[in-house]
């Protein structure tokens, strides 16, 4: 166990229950900000690399199809299988 892991276990022994729990609901706080931040980044890196295609943008009837196809995709399925 490192010095700062002996400190925070020190420190935890000598609270109450419910200020152990505010403790705990901080670390985790702090770490879905770190996981947040990082798909953040991830998504912005994504985005960079989608923009580097050059690619032309999507039109607004070219999602439409996309979403009517998925839908009739969707409903085709639930037909064979309608337990889904």
């Amino acid at each position: 166990m490192t010095a700062l892991e002996s400190r925070l276990m020190q420190g935890l022994k000598v609270l109450p229950p419910e200020r152990v729990a505010e403790v705990v609901d901080f670390v985790e706080f702090l770490a879905s900000r770190v996981q947040r931040d990082a798909a953040a980044q991830r998504l912005t890196d994504a985005l960079g690399r989608l923009d580097a295609l050059g690619l032309p943008p999507i039109t607004d009837e070219e999602i439409e199809e996309e979403l009517q196809a998925a839908r009739r995709q969707r409903s085709a399925a639930h037909e064979l299988n309608p337990s889904n």
